[in-house]
């Protein structure tokens, strides 16, 4: 793909990636990047991301700060450290006692973090925590992209395209949807995803959190595909695709895959896992998509609902799982 600092409508048809520039490291900076990052969407250009950290030290630039922006990264469709100092881009960077080669003199308010912060042993845990859950959500980042090329809905959304009958959520600009069913905050029923609590939505609430916890919501009554922890994204694996099930009205999703690396999916070579939950019967069903076909391997499939789990084989024949 290519990167951008700037551009304009029509460049997403040349997988152009957007990023909002050389940004300094304060908080109010990462304050704006949400909206910035919502409103790139809105204007036909989906795929944007922003320098996590931000590109230019301050005095603001704290562990704790590169955190959260790391955070806020994850759930971007570009999820890329850049910045100066290099060795501050880097999650261990934090606990080495040193900045790294100057690269600051010619940017004016450029500082480097104070010392005390470069001896954080909590960062690259967190970092790594976030990092394999971006890998472990790419069934559902995939399936999003899709849709996205099929008919323009941005990955990261203004809550009012879903929920443009609430006031409330379509005022709000300081949180999003990650696709539809995962929110990066409530207007609906939801699930902290971290606890599994059931939240009631329509209403503001404040959530204690610590250092190493993002606020993320699952919506009530969604299916969630998690793959398993990689370190690169074609690395090969036997663990299985967990499905999760969020109970709370009828739903379905649609999982796409192709090689990831061809335009096969053009002449065909692609595979739809539809999934539909019917929530009053605790049953969900899976079935190739109209017009796909089944890919090697064999798909082995974890379904959780609460407690309970399943496991499947998926060979490309309709199947209902009881939960």
């Amino acid at each position: 793909y290519a990167l951008h600092r700037n551009g304009y409508a029509g460049m997403q048809r040349f997988a152009s990636f957007l990023w909002s520039g050389d940004v300094f490291s304060t908080w109010e900076t990462l304050k704006t990047q949400v909206p910035i990052g919502i409103n790139t969407g809105l204007s036909g250009i989906p795929y944007w991301g922003t320098d996590i950290g931000g590109f230019v030290p301050t005095k603001e630039f704290t562990a704790e700060l590169y955190l959260r922006w790391f955070q806020f990264g994850a759930f971007c469709p570009l999820f890329r450290c850049h910045g100066r100092n290099w060795k501050l881009r880097l999650p261990w960077g934090w606990n080495t006692g040193d900045p790294g080669p100057m690269e600051i003199s010619r940017y004016e308010g450029a500082a480097i973090p104070d010392a005390s912060q470069l001896h954080d042993t909590q960062v690259e845990p967190i970092c790594r925590k976030y990092l394999e859950l971006r890998y472990r959500m790419l069934p559902y980042i995939y399936s999003a992209l899709r849709e996205c090329t099929l008919t323009g809905m941005p990955i990261m959304r203004a809550l009012w395209l879903h929920y443009s009958d609430d006031p409330k959520a379509v005022a709000r600009g300081d949180e999003y949807l990650w696709g539809r069913d995962v929110l990066v905050v409530p207007a609906d029923s939801w699930y902290d995803f971290w606890t599994g609590e059931r939240i009631e939505g329509g209403r503001e609430i404040s959530r204690n959190v610590d250092l190493e916890t993002m606020p993320l919501y699952v919506r009530a009554g969604s299916i969630l595909p998690l793959g398993p922890v990689k370190q690169f994204v074609h690395q090969e694996t036997d663990e299985p695709l967990t499905i999760s099930i969020y109970p709370g009205a009828d739903t379905s999703f649609l999982l796409y895959e192709d090689d990831g690396k061809s335009f096969n999916y053009r002449k065909g070579d692609w595979m739809g896992l539809q999934m539909s939950w019917k929530d009053s019967r605790r049953v969900l069903t899976l079935h190739l998509a109209e017009g796909s076909k089944m890919l090697p391997p064999l798909r082995n499939i974890e379904v959780r609902l609460n407690e309970t789990t399943r496991e499947v084989e998926f060979t490309g024949k309709p199947v209902e799982i009881h939960l």
